[in-house]
């Protein structure tokens, strides 16, 4: 499961990616509402953690743009604002659910767990040509044959499947993947794809992961 944080406190965003990947979900963070709507209106997200006031754009609003396209994505609000007239306007907007700073973790990975349950009572699957990947065990099959992936490898593989049929540019690769929001020697990339097609071990003219030359990479079933 995937997740999206937008939070413009380092601190807070920080702790809870540490305390969210180490509960085996895959997380980014944004720390403003423009860069966190881009990212969002992405469709790559099972959940959406939203701080209230944000730089650019806020929460509200994001939520708002967000909602046309993404009408049962789960949206928690993490904010200070507390009054009952602002908990019913947040909701009203299209949050889900509400929690006040400070907060426990345990107590939102509850609310999360919540809102997440219809999508984990069943084990998600995804699948590229002969090769099944299961996210919540990080599980990758080329049939009936296990690949042992690294971390970055499996999250590079899932990036580009949860993207299939959509040209992956190097930039927004390394955004999502690594993390790094700033100019970066994208050439790591084509070390992890050599590697995953050789783990993989498809068939020279198996080309489920295409090179576009000069942007990017595109996986595609044949």
């Amino acid at each position: 499961m995937r997740i999206l944080i937008v939070e413009d406190e380092p601190g807070i965003s920080n702790f809870l990616k540490q305390g969210l990947e180490e509960e085996a979900f895959a997380v980014d963070v944004a720390d403003n509402g423009k860069e966190g709507l881009e990212l969002a209106l992405s469709g790559n997200y099972d959940l959406l953690l939203l701080d209230w006031m944000l730089p650019g754009i806020s929460g509200i609003e994001l939520t708002r743009q967000f909602r046309k396209d993404f009408p049962q994505t789960p949206i928690i609000f993490l904010t200070a604002k507390d009054t009952v007239d602002e908990t019913v306007f947040g909701l009203q907007s299209g949050a889900n659910d509400y929690i006040k700073k400070p907060f426990h973790f345990e107590e939102l990975l509850v609310r999360i767990r919540v809102q997440l349950r219809g999508k984990t009572d069943s084990e998600e699957k995804l699948s590229l040509g002969p090769i099944s990947i299961f996210p919540d065990r990080h599980l990758v099959l080329n049939g009936e044959e296990e690949i042992q992936l690294t971390q970055k490898e499996f999250a590079l593989l899932e990036y580009l499947v949860r993207n299939k049929n959509k040209v992956c540019r190097r930039t927004r690769i390394i955004e999502s993947v690594w993390d790094i929001h700033f100019e970066y020697n994208t050439g790591v990339i084509d070390v992890f794809i050599n590697s995953l097609r050789k783990k993989l071990n498809l068939h020279i003219d198996e080309d489920y992961i295409q090179t576009i030359r000069g942007v990017g990479y595109m996986a595609k079933d044949l």
